[in-house]
């Protein structure tokens, strides 16, 4: 039977040495990665522990602990082990774990930051925005200038991001946004447009190790602001936070200075281009990388002007990182350097549906 884009998947089968046997379920949409446990109305379980779920043997115990991304990991039975027929039923299980990545990979939405398009926006924003969503694109980020908007103009924007079917999950902002009267502001147009991130794009001029402390500082005290709202803050990265500071990078001290549900928005090719490790960055970060901006560069001159995937950025191993390690909940492509903005995003986008098969 077709049980179409919601099957029973389970995401995770893994052994952690003899000792713990870890099954995550999941019994809803990837994407979500929704916390399943307590329901069981749909479920009946049986008297060896497993529970039958759309014809899936799932291993449901009464006693063990659920890991950071929804797992259930089985501790040692006293003694009591696995019947023939269980132990089966979970090897047979074994690769709806591997095309559960894959689904969880196609779930993740791209979207395009509309500094990509800033030409034809600052034109004519809705055709613009009609574009971009009649690419495929399925989320977009505004950046400074919405700052200047009306309420009313914001909420007639939402009006268009719902008739296209597309979503606006975060802005990139100045530091106006970040002084109190500007926070203020910031989280009502945020509010009308359905963004839930209002990103700090640029710290302004910054001096020494105090002074990036004292941004990381600006951040915790937004984050702190922004919670009561169910709104977050994060922080975009450029080149000047992966050149060290007597010796440090100012990148970990914006990390190590916010709390954790402070988004560390990762702007790949400037951690490329400065020689950072993405990779790395992200897996030393988990949890945080809520966004990135899918943003190509290219050695020997040529620079930002690449379309995505066509540069030296490894994507793949990124992907794999940021949907494993980092948290992510949507992609952003940005492209700066195009005489062609629209060309160019469609392009773009081409080139990402060629990696994500």
């Amino acid at each position: 039977m077709d049980r179409g884009p919601h099957v029973v998947v389970q995401r995770v089968i893994e052994l952690e040495g003899n000792e713990d046997l870890a099954v995550a379920n999941q019994g809803d949409d990837v994407q979500g990665l929704p916390d399943r446990r307590g329901e069981g109305d749909d479920r009946q379980q049986d008297e060896r522990g497993a529970t039958e779920h759309a014809g899936f043997p799932l291993m449901i115990p009464d006693r063990g602990r659920f890991c950071a991304r929804g797992c259930v990991s089985l501790r040692p039975m006293d003694g009591a082990g696995f019947s023939r027929r269980t132990f089966l039923a979970m090897l047979g299980a074994a690769p709806f774990a591997a095309s559960a990545r894959g689904a969880l990979a196609r779930e993740v939405p791209v979207g395009l930051e509309l500094y990509s398009v800033r030409t034809e926006l600052a034109k004519d924003l809705r055709n613009t925005v009609t574009a971009v969503a009649k690419m495929g694109y399925r989320v977009v980020e505004f950046y400074s200038p919405y700052f200047g908007w009306t309420l009313e103009t914001a909420k007639s924007v939402r009006t268009l991001l719902d008739d296209l079917g597309i979503e606006c999950r975060s802005t990139h902002n100045g530091s106006e946004s970040f002084t109190a009267d500007g926070l203020k502001k910031a989280i009502d147009l945020n509010a009308a447009i359905g963004s839930k991130y209002i990103v700090l794009a640029h710290p302004g001029t910054v001096s020494g190790l105090d002074g990036w402390k004292a941004v990381a500082d600006k951040l915790t005290a937004a984050a702190e602001q922004l919670r009561p709202h169910r709104m977050m803050a994060g922080y975009h990265n450029h080149q000047l936070e992966w050149t060290p500071v007597n010796g440090k990078r100012p990148i970990e001290v914006i990390a190590a200075g916010t709390p954790s549900d402070v988004a560390l928005q990762l702007d790949v090719g400037t951690c490329v281009e400065t020689g950072g490790d993405p990779v790395a960055w992200i897996n030393a970060n988990p949890g945080r990388i809520r966004s990135m901006h899918c943003k190509d560069w290219g050695a020997g001159g040529r620079g930002y002007a690449v379309a995505f995937g066509e540069g030296d950025v490894p994507w793949k191993k990124i992907f794999d990182a940021a949907e494993s390690a980092g948290g992510i909940e949507y992609y952003l492509i940005e492209q700066e350097e195009s005489p062609d903005q629209l060309a160019m995003a469609e392009r773009c986008l081409a080139n990402w549906k060629k990696l994500r098969m």
